[in-house]
């Protein structure tokens, strides 16, 4: 069985996004958690991947870091659809997973990743605005042209959504104003079982990463309730 080692489950984005997917296609794996922010993190990590980043997958004799890399060799090693099967659907399944891993800064930046408060909504900037813009369009774009077997992207699942689903998180934490297609595509990741279990197991964490906690009184706090 293959291992994926991974940070917090409230902050990590990163390592939500193979996990979630390997869970979403049913690829049974053993997990490690490294905690962020501690004086080993950097040890403890450097010990599975000279990259010295999560996530990492090991699988046997075979190490795998970056997220996209993971989600490819899952894919060619448990013959699991991780793209959609409709070959122009998966090439801009492919483009727009690739365009997250560069971009969407502002928003990446301004709304970091925090599974265990919700904000008021406000404004956060014109770049944030542009990133919100942008990720909207995906979802149009996506939706109207291939998504038609189901409430994804491309209809099913596939890894442009588990790219995606951090991002579903932040709109929410932070009370983003959202389109009526956007905001169902991002209820439908949020409404997932696989992610209902990572964002119940991040609420049980006792590990606070100060640099991602928000600078401004949250009108929830779901850690305190659960």
């Amino acid at each position: 069985m293959p291992t994926l080692v991974i940070a917090n489950k409230c902050y990590s984005s990163w390592s939500l996004r193979p996990w979630l997917l390997m869970k979403q296609l049913g690829v049974a794996f053993d997990e490690i958690t490294i905690p962020l922010d501690l004086p080993d993190t950097k040890e403890m990590v450097l010990k599975h991947s000279p990259a010295g980043k999560v996530p990492i997958l090991i699988d046997g004799d075979v190490t795998v870091w970056e997220s996209i890399s993971i989600m490819e060799h899952v894919g060619e090693a448990y013959s699991v659809p991780v793209w959609p099967a409709d070959s122009k659907a998966r090439a801009m399944a492919r483009s727009v997973a690739a365009e997250m891993h560069a971009g969407f800064s502002a928003l990446r930046s301004a709304c970091p990743m925090n599974l265990g408060k919700k904000y008021a909504s406000r404004d956060r900037g014109e770049a944030v605005a542009r990133d919100v813009d942008r990720f909207s369009a995906i979802v149009r774009e996506a939706c109207e042209r291939f998504g038609a077997g189901g409430p994804f992207l491309f209809g099913a699942f596939s890894a442009a959504d588990a790219m995606y689903a951090p991002l579903a998180t932040r709109l929410d934490t932070y009370s983003i104003a959202l389109d009526a297609t956007t905001r169902a595509y991002v209820d439908a990741i949020l409404s997932l079982p696989a992610f209902q279990e990572w964002r119940s197991a991040a609420l049980k964490e006792e590990w606070i990463v100060p640099a991602d906690e928000v600078d401004e009184d949250a009108i929830e706090n779901y850690r305190k309730a659960a």
